[in-house]
């Protein structure tokens, strides 16, 4: 992460890409799936790219975890644009009902020309795209009504293409997860990686947990000194990042013989708690 460039490889992204090209044409819309705590960073350029042409729901996911007032803003952003959203959560079901609805409101034209053709009732069929870990296999399995796609919470899991249908009349092509192989803007690094969007074995944890509590004393100074028992982040000032993270460790009790702070626990500890919502529901994105 200290490079200022980051650069992600997976092996299997240029057969994502083609099975989205060679599918596109078989669906009637696409479900863009992004992190609704890092709206901007979890969508996938190349995904607009690749997708050209085809009708787009956006889907919010991880609604829970992000601060709504923020999530309220990012659907307000992509009204502006024309662009459906809706905000969903896979855990708590929060907008799933709404799916089916919004995708036949956004298809009405398409659907009536069906109806006219005597080929009313036809399921619409919908490909899932989006980055590794943002909870497409959680979706398919939500709108099914039952696990059907393997479900871990880790990226990388769905490594081949899934058609899956639901009792609400849609047929779901479930991707895999594709990042892009380059993204040089760092922020976007740091927001894929501190959300759990990059495995933990390919970045520097410790360092991407200091950049999570400079975040977090600037953006939410008042839930994350509750949650570690720290004095307002006005007499940390004098704190900077590193020492801020080891203060952490300490109240936390990480510690190594001889009263060193253990730092992989510590930053272990910090990015789980974050992910799990329990410093509060966080945004790391805002809308410009």
């Amino acid at each position: 992460m200290s490079s200022g460039v980051i650069q992600w490889f997976p092996g299997h992204m240029a057969k994502t890409r083609r099975l989205i090209a060679e599918n596109l044409k078989i669906v009637d819309i696409v479900f863009q799936l992004l992190d609704a705590r890092i709206p901007e960073s979890s969508k996938n350029p190349e995904i607009s790219r690749l997708t050209e042409g085809k009708p787009i729901l956006t889907l919010l996911n991880k609604a829970s975890l992000a601060d709504p007032e923020v999530s309220a803003s990012w659907i307000s952003c992509f009204a502006k644009d024309g662009s459906p959203s809706l905000l969903i959560d896979c855990i708590t079901g929060e907008g799933i009902r709404e799916i089916a609805p919004l995708s036949r409101e956004i298809l009405k034209e398409k659907l009536a020309r069906y109806d006219a053709k005597g080929m009313g009732g036809r399921k619409i069929r919908a490909m899932i795209v989006g980055i590794p870990n943002v909870g497409k296999s959680s979706l398919l399995n939500r709108l099914c009504g039952g696990k059907r796609a393997k479900v871990e919470d880790r990226p990388g899991v769905t490594l081949n293409k899934q058609w899956v249908s639901t009792p609400d009349g849609l047929d779901l092509l479930d991707m895999p997860g594709v990042l892009w192989p380059k993204f040089d803007d760092r922020i976007t690094g740091e927001n894929l990686a501190i959300t759990g969007a990059l495995k933990d074995q390919v970045i520097d944890i410790e360092e991407i947990a200091m950049i999570l509590c400079g975040r977090l004393r600037k953006s939410y100074p008042i839930p994350f000194a509750e949650r570690y028992k720290l004095p307002c982040m006005a007499e940390l000032e004098h704190l900077d990042n590193y020492d801020l993270f080891e203060l952490i460790g300490k109240k936390r009790g990480c510690i190594l013989s001889g009263g060193v702070i253990d730092h992989r626990r510590t930053a272990v500890m910090l990015l789980d708690e974050f992910r799990g919502a329990k410093i509060g529901r966080i945004s790391l994105e805002q809308p410009n």
